[in-house]
């Protein structure tokens, strides 16, 4: 397991143009989360569902990864086992970045992706921006079950958090880079580490900023240069 978890959430994309879930304006704005975005969303409300992910997706194609991206990306290929990049987004800019996927741990699942809704399948397409019925008319090609965007939706098991929990055991440099705290408990592996640093634009209610070995309230383009000074030198 990695000696360094770099963890990031909305903020290190928005630098790049993708709305956050709390920002207003954009696809956010247009649809009811509570009814597009829950663990029976497919079943009640599957139209709709599917509009707004084609739409998310098709949002994702001229988005480009910032320098926040590109440094992270730099870091994971020369310390390639000692750091781990996981993070809360579903985009795919470290992708654009220059990381191969399985160098990236998406806790939320991954938007150019569908997922067959048969368990006894359940295999992944990769669609790239395509919307759903233009790339296999809504039904996998496998089984002919429906299919959904491999998403975690409100509700249902992330079974990528047992990979987040694996990593943070051998952590000793724990980075937070864009993350509200709401959804994941950062202040917690905070106090489990040997070295934190909490970098988000603006304090948190949910994240306890002093537990952290050093905070960066800035962008993470205006950030992540000391950021990875940090890493290297905890790492050479």
């Amino acid at each position: 397991m990695a000696r360094v978890v770099i963890f990031s959430g909305a903020g290190i994309s928005a630098e790049s143009g993708i709305s956050t879930f709390r920002d207003s304006g954009g696809l956010w704005d247009e649809y009811d989360v509570s009814i597009i975005c829950n663990y029976d969303s497919m079943q009640k409300n599957e139209a709709l569902t599917i509009e707004f992910y084609d739409k998310r997706r098709a949002d994702l194609e001229d988005k480009e990864p910032n320098y926040a991206h590109d440094v992270i990306a730099d870091l994971k290929e020369k310390y390639p086992d000692d750091i781990a990049v996981i993070t809360q987004n579903v985009d795919n800019l470290f992708e654009k970045a220059g990381l191969k996927h399985e160098d990236v741990i998406h806790l939320h699942g991954f938007m150019t992706e569908l997922r067959c809704q048969n368990r006894e399948c359940e295999e992944i397409f990769e669609i790239g921006y395509k919307s759903q019925y233009d790339a296999y008319n809504g039904s996998c090609p496998t089984c002919g079950f429906t299919l959904r965007p491999n998403i975690v939706f409100f509700g249902e098991a992330a079974p990528k958090y047992e990979e987040l929990s694996r990593h943070i055991q051998d952590c000793e440099l724990f980075v937070v880079i864009g993350t509200s705290g709401n959804i994941v408990g950062v202040n917690t592996i905070a106090q489990y580490v040997d070295r934190s640093v909490l970098n988000n634009y603006e304090p948190s209610a949910a994240i306890e900023d002093a537990l952290f070995s050093k905070v960066l309230y800035k962008k993470a383009t205006d950030a992540v240069e000391e950021i990875a000074g940090e890493v290297e030198v905890f790492l050479d």
